[in-house]
């Protein structure tokens, strides 16, 4: 079946070094445009990348009658108005996360989302080892979930990236915070009914540098995670039963066309001795991403996520957020009935 035609909005560092190369080794996705409010830089990144065609302009891209699903990977107050474009195009959008700075705003996707597909680019739901880790889970073989504890940090203080930029949704928690979030949602496979969090800002930025949460699923569930943009780089995910426990070694920065592996342990020995390892053939996680969305595109598969669970990701941002102003617990209100996975 003919390849999906994608068109990539901005030369963003993600999609040049990331994303862009993945989706061309895919078997459904071909890349045939990208789009900066530079035409020169345009044409710079599409002869570095070899894509046919360079626009000066996101509205050129978004006229394009040859272009079918757009890759969305502008600063994060840019998500929802150039989602909402490109949809209103009739293209189909992929767009990184977070979705949105809050979720009214990412409401006004309703109006398109009946129309085409809208997917928050979460790559490593699509990841063999995150997929693993739920096959683990439901087969009952760490008996009740009960925990999860989540680490991810890098250490970034420059003051002219976007990250350390408030304005434009920089911080910890729409960084990395969002991803400890989908983590607890992956494996319990349910919504947190409330949050709490703890918040560090940088003085001079005005970011939150390091935040720290609690995210109550009910039942005894419990997701912990502390997320950092000034820390020594680090990340890890523990998934704890009432039998053993699940450990991914590098969850969300898996190398790509690498080698991943997961532990389970029953804790027969200390310090982990205990722990089984299982490797994970290479992959190319926004490959797999990219090839989804495509087959969602031709109608060969149901799109895995779409606005409705990017709604309850922002949600429960919002919440934390909240939780910080107020200085308590807050509910989780709007999330609705789990969705699919």
């Amino acid at each position: 079946m003919k390849k999906v035609n994608w068109g990539i909005l901005s030369t963003a560092n993600i999609g040049r070094e990331k994303v862009i190369p993945a989706m061309q080794q895919g078997q459904w996705s071909h890349v045939g445009a990208i789009a900066s409010r530079s035409l020169e830089q345009a044409h710079k990144v599409a002869a570095e990348l070899g894509i046919a065609k360079a626009y000066g302009s996101y509205d050129e891209l978004l006229a394009d009658p040859e272009i079918e699903a757009i890759y969305n990977p502008l600063p994060n107050d840019q998500h929802v108005a150039m989602t909402l474009a490109a949809a209103r195009a009739g293209k189909q959008v992929l767009c990184e996360k977070p979705f949105a700075m809050n979720a009214a705003e990412a409401e006004a996707l309703r109006e398109v989302a009946g129309r085409v597909h809208i997917m928050e680019a979460f790559m490593v739901r699509f990841h063999p080892q995150w997929l693993r880790a739920r096959e683990l889970v439901r087969s009952g073989v760490l008996g009740e979930l009960r925990a999860m504890q989540v680490f991810f940090s890098y250490f970034n203080r420059k003051p002219d990236n976007i990250r350390n930029r408030p304005e434009v949704g920089g911080g910890a928690l729409y960084d990395i915070g969002c991803y400890a979030i989908v983590a607890g949602r992956f494996l319990f496979e349910a919504e947190p009914v409330r949050v709490v969090a703890l918040f560090d800002r940088d003085p001079e930025f005005g970011t939150d540098r390091t935040v720290t949460a609690v995210l109550d699923f009910g039942d005894g569930r419990r997701l912990d995670f502390t997320v950092s943009t000034q820390s020594v780089p680090y990340q890890r995910v523990q998934v704890i039963g009432t039998q053993q426990r699940l450990e991914l070694e590098i969850p969300f920065n898996a190398p790509l066309g690498g080698a991943t592996r997961l532990f389970v342990d029953d804790a027969s020995a200390p310090g982990g001795a205990s722990a089984v390892a299982e490797t994970l053939a290479p992959c190319n996680m926004y490959t797999l991403q990219g090839d989804a969305f495509s087959q969602a595109v031709r109608g060969v598969i149901p799109l895995s996520y779409g606005l409705d669970d990017a709604l309850c990701n922002m949600r429960i941002i919002d919440a934390l957020f909240q939780s910080e102003r107020d200085g308590g617990w807050v509910d989780v209100v709007g999330v609705g009935p789990r969705v699919v996975f």
